[in-house]
């Protein structure tokens, strides 16, 4: 995941550089899309389904590469089967509550995956690439 949503953006800006304290947040769920949510967090592009539930990823990332600027999932993360209908999914983020809350990060599925009804969604250990660059 490449982008920052404003929200982090401003967050990190604000720590960094006008001393403006920044609690890092008590959990991170991550959240799929059917669409760009962009930096401005548009929930509009969640995914609509009735089994639908952000993922807890707490604690399931490395520390990061120091030379390559990144961190991975160190765990398994799967949502629940599909319930409604197809869906395809184009894009991830990261947010820092199990519903509504801040979105941290987002990025487009290099493949996006169309998913019909009972179909799982998992991403793999090392799937979920989180960068600072």
């Amino acid at each position: 995941m490449a982008g920052l949503s404003k929200y982090t953006q401003q967050q990190l800006l604000n720590h960094l550089l006008r001393q403006i304290s920044y609690a890092s947040p008590s959990s991170v769920h991550v959240a799929l899309f059917t669409a760009d949510p962009t930096d401005d967090n548009d929930v509009s592009k969640e995914l609509d389904d009735s089994a639908y539930a952000r993922q807890d990823a707490t604690g399931l990332f490395d520390a990061p590469d120091f030379d390559g600027g990144f961190t991975l999932n160190n765990a398994a993360i799967s949502f629940p089967a599909i319930a409604d209908g197809t869906v395809t999914i184009t894009h991830v983020g990261i947010y820092d509550s199990a519903t509504t809350g801040n979105l941290l990060v987002s990025q487009e599925m290099t493949n996006p995956k169309t998913l019909a009804i009972n179909d799982v969604l998992s991403f793999g250990i090392g799937a979920l690439k989180v960068s600072a660059k």
